[in-house]
């Protein structure tokens, strides 16, 4: 069997991670139906702070992968 390379590896991790953002998404896209969820501004603006974190943080992950490792 030959060996996956990284960048083979990463590829095919990351269509898989990928995807499962893009699954999330659009189950969280499925809360706006207000005829079975009820929400707030003030709620909503919450969980988009909460999401567009994490992505800033991934975004920073892969310009400085040193970045996210903790030292004492």
């Amino acid at each position: 069997m030959k060996k996956e390379t990284k960048e083979q590896r990463f590829k095919r991790v990351a269509e898989k991670r990928v995807q499962n953002v893009i699954n999330s998404l659009r189950s969280l896209s499925q809360l706006a139906n207000n005829k079975v969820y009820k929400w707030n501004n003030d709620q909503l603006e919450k969980v988009w702070k909460a999401i567009e974190k994490e992505i800033d943080n991934c975004k920073k992950s892969f310009k400085d992968p040193d970045s996210i490792l903790f030292r004492l």
